[in-house]
This record gives C-alpha cells, structure tokens and sequence, in this order.
C-alpha cells in the first residue's frame, strides 16, 4: 500500500495482500508453531512461530502504516508492550514520566522495574519547564499518555519531542485515542504504544498490545526482544485485532460524537461535580485537543460527590456495563480508585475516590442518554 493513501483506506489494506494459493480476501489465521524448512538452517522466511508468524506479520505491517511508521511489533497484552520497551533499559537509566497513567503501567514501572535499579520520575507533562527540569544524565526515556488515563489530561508531543535530550527515547501511549484520532510519530515520538485489546480491536474479545516506530536500530532491539523474551500474540489473536481495524476510523468518529453528547449531558447534570472531557470548551487544554486530535474520542471521566456516590453510580447503570478495560464498541463504565488504578492508591499519582471513567460506545445516543439520567436521578 502507498502511504498517499488515507488512513480509511489504509485500516482496510495495509500488510494484507489476498492470500497467493486461493485468493482469500481475509489474512488466513495461520494456526501453525512450525514451518518445513527445505535444508536444515533454511527458511522461506518462517521457521518458529514465537519469532514470525503470516497472520502476525500482517497486523505488525498494519499497524505501522496507520500509525505512519516503518515498523510494527505486536504482543500479548498491552502490557507485555510496555514491559518490552523498558528492557532496553539498564540498572541506573532513569525515567520521566507523567504523573497521570494507567494503574498497570504505575505498577510495572515502581513494582517491577524500580527494585531492579530504574529510577522514575513523575511529573506534570504540561508544564514543560518542570520535564525539562527531570531530565539527568541518566535519563533514557520519556513516556506519556495522551489522553492520560483515567484524567483525560493532554500531553503536546511536538513540544515533548522538543524537550528531549539527545539519547532520550520518547514513547506515546496512543490507546485512548487510536491513529484515528492522533499518530504520534508523526509529532515526533520515538515509539508508539498500543494496548490493541481497547480500540484497535474494539470489539472486546481479544487482548494485545502492539509498538510502532521509525528507527531501524531500535526496531531491531525490540524484534530481538520480542523474539528473545516472547510474549507474542497467537494467530487468532492478531487476526481478530486486523480484523476490528478495519472499522476503527468509522468507529473512533461514532464513539467521538456520542461521547461529545454525553459529557454535555454530564457537565449540565447537577448531580455531576466535574466532567473532564477533550472535547468540552471546559477541558483546560480543549485548544491543544483542536490542534493535535481529530475527534476529542470517546473516553470521560467526571468526578462526583465521593467515594460512594461513585459506587452507587455504577451500580445503576443498564447500558453502561460495569467493567474494566475500554473501547468496545459497547459502553462500560467503573470506578478507577477501586478497579483499574488500585494499584495507585496510597502514591502521589492516587485517583479520586469519586471518580468514575466512561467508555462511551456506538450505541443510539439516546439509549445512553436515558441510562445516565435514570442511574443519576435515582
């Protein structure tokens, strides 16, 4: 596929040619671990499946043409991502990090990584003269989410990227966004990084993750550790996150419009104390959201009364599926302090107790609208 193409069209081609023997429009699941060799220490390009696998391959391809990148590797989970990103690391290298993140990535990095030698730092990435300040000598990488989970906060990866000292890798998290809505290679990241389990996949029924970049010298660290540590996805895995990409840009725009009316409903409720949502005038970086997202996307979070109006919230909802994890085409909604940011609770990073996260899907608006308004007025 040419890159001229758009995303759309890229989502549908990119990396999957119609199989050569029968012509199947679909990447065949390839369910193989081995692969004959016609001479011993000779491949015709596939000899394990922890290294390489067809179906496998084709999701990698994809993946770094809708981020617009030149290379892709996909995982077992979105963690397994993550984690594969901080073995490039050795004891003493030091991390800047945003002080607001997913709880499983707070608890790799200071429960895992931290006794083993790396030092963290945790810092507000808007304000760009305090990243500078967190930068050593020893600083090896700057990781971010944006938008930041569960706060919705932004980060600008253009003037991010601007920060970065010579030797200092930058890695986005792009899961609540998508490359429908932003592709931060393009802003001048390093790496790119995907739980594919949220909207890449987007249907709930599968979990990955996946990495996009540009360097070959990297790329070549990270397939090494791909291979070396292996936490690879299955065939069936990779062929149902190619498949849900193939309607993420008309998914990430139907999500984006129910969500946007849904957190006006929200900020307009007198039972809601704070909505906190890109696509709101309210949002303190709405400016930054109109220049670097397509779509404001479908994730909010608002902050109620306490820890028990947020508790009983989420027991009253129909629609919206008590759950953890995001980005089905389904809506869910939790509680972060409880479920998802646990793990967080007695750091400086803690959640609000009354905050609950909405992942809003692409059902009829008013459906979703009438549940919110009954589990509130109750």
């Amino acid at each position: 596929m040419s890159d001229k193409h758009h995303l759309d069209t890229l989502a549908i081609h990119a990396g999957q040619e119609p199989e050569p023997k029968t012509g199947a429009i679909m990447t065949p699941i390839y369910q193989t671990s081995t692969y004959v060799q016609p001479a011993p220490a000779e491949h015709t390009g596939y000899e394990y499946s922890r290294t390489d696998n067809p179906t496998r391959t084709a999701l990698q391809d994809l993946v770094a043409a809708i981020e617009g990148g030149r290379y892709g590797l996909a995982f077992a989970s979105g963690m397994a991502a993550i984690d594969t990103v901080l073995r490039l690391l050795s004891p003493g290298d030091h991390v800047v990090v945003g002080n607001d993140v997913y709880g499983g990535t707070y608890r790799l990095f200071e429960q895992v990584y931290a006794p083993l030698g790396i030092e963290f730092s945790w810092v507000d990435l808007a304000d760009l003269d305090a990243v500078r300040a967190a930068y050593r000598l020893q600083t090896r990488l700057l990781w971010l989410e944006t938008p930041t989970n569960p706060l919705l906060r932004l980060a600008d990866v253009a003037a991010l990227a601007e920060t970065a000292p010579d030797g200092v890798w930058v890695a986005v998290d792009n899961t609540f966004a998508s490359p429908a809505i932003q592709q931060p290679l393009k802003l001048g990241a390093d790496i790119v990084m995907h739980s594919s389990t949220k909207y890449l996949g987007g249907h709930s029924d599968v979990v990955g993750g996946v990495l996009a970049l540009n360097d070959a010298d990297l790329y070549a660290r990270l397939k090494f550790l791909q291979n070396a540590v292996g936490a690879v996805p299955g065939p069936m895995d990779c062929f149902l996150v190619l498949r849900g990409i193939k309607t993420l840009s008309i998914r990430m725009e139907r999500h984006s419009q129910n969500a946007l009316q849904v957190a006006r409903f929200l900020e307009d409720h007198p039972g809601v104390g704070q909505v906190l949502y890109p696509g709101l005038e309210s949002h303190p970086q709405y400016a930054l959201a109109q220049k670097q997202m397509k779509y404001p996307g479908g994730m909010i979070s608002i902050i109620l009364e306490d820890d028990e109006a947020a508790r009983r919230l989420v027991m009253r909802t129909r629609l919206f599926a008590l759950a953890e994890s995001l980005g089905g085409v389904e809506s869910l909604i939790e509680h972060p302090y409880s479920m998802t940011h646990a793990s967080t609770a007695s750091s400086d990073i803690a959640v609000d107790p009354g905050l609950v996260r909405l992942s809003v899907g692409i059902e009829h608006i008013d459906d979703l609208l009438d549940d919110l308004r009954q589990a509130l007025s109750q």
